[in-house]
């Protein structure tokens, strides 16, 4: 049985280290601060000029104007600040952002990371990916390790548009946990339930010993 939605976010919830500023990425890393071990304050900060944010709001207690970077209603922190986009991505550009936690649609073996268009597909825009990608200290993709047509989304060479070269740091995928390190990908933890054997014959990228 390979991890759930709600288990890769259990699992990428244990990267938070207490004190840092952390940026999440839509999609899974939304669910990540469901899963904040006890005792870990971590800050969130959104590239859409938010930082401090809060969990999902009750229905009914919606603040249209309250939202992340996703377009999904959030709720206030005590300590919540709000500044320009500048400012936003002077934080993230100046390297005081010490992860982020973002979806993917492939990631190389050499840490490439592609996440923000499908050639042909309607895109809304580009994202803060690209300077995320660029300017925090740590990035940790959460992602499934197929498409929907069972092909590998852990590859030697990415065939999508790349959102930055090098990257990414780790890969939380619903089979296991693997580090980029020289010469391919390295397996960390197995995901309950799945075996090494499965989890190379499922991916395309080269794994090291």
């Amino acid at each position: 049985m390979a991890w759930d939605r709600n288990q890769m976010a259990a699992r990428a919830a244990k990267e938070l280290k207490d004190g840092t500023y952390v940026n999440l990425g839509i999609g899974i890393p939304t669910l990540v601060p469901n899963f904040i071990p006890p005792g870990v304050t971590v800050t969130l900060q959104s590239e859409n000029s938010m930082l401090g944010m809060g969990p999902f709001p009750y229905e009914g207690d919606e603040d249209p104007d309250l939202i992340n970077a996703g377009k999904q209603t959030i709720t206030e922190m005590p300590n919540t600040a709000y500044f320009d986009s500048a400012t936003s991505f002077g934080m993230i550009r100046g390297g005081k952002v010490a992860m982020a936690i973002l979806g993917a649609m492939e990631v190389s073996e050499n840490g490439d990371l592609a996440n923000w268009m499908i050639p042909g597909k309607l895109v809304k825009g580009m994202g803060g990916a690209m300077d995320l990608v660029a300017g925090v200290k740590r990035v940790v993709v959460v992602m499934d390790h197929a498409n929907k047509h069972g092909e590998s989304k852990v590859l030697k060479e990415c065939t999508l548009p790349l959102t930055g070269k090098g990257v990414v740091d780790r890969i939380i995928s619903n089979m296991g946990v693997m580090d980029v390190v020289p010469g391919g990908l390295k397996i960390v933890e197995l995901a309950d339930g799945v075996t090494e054997a499965e989890l190379r014959a499922a991916t395309e990228a080269t794994i090291v010993e």
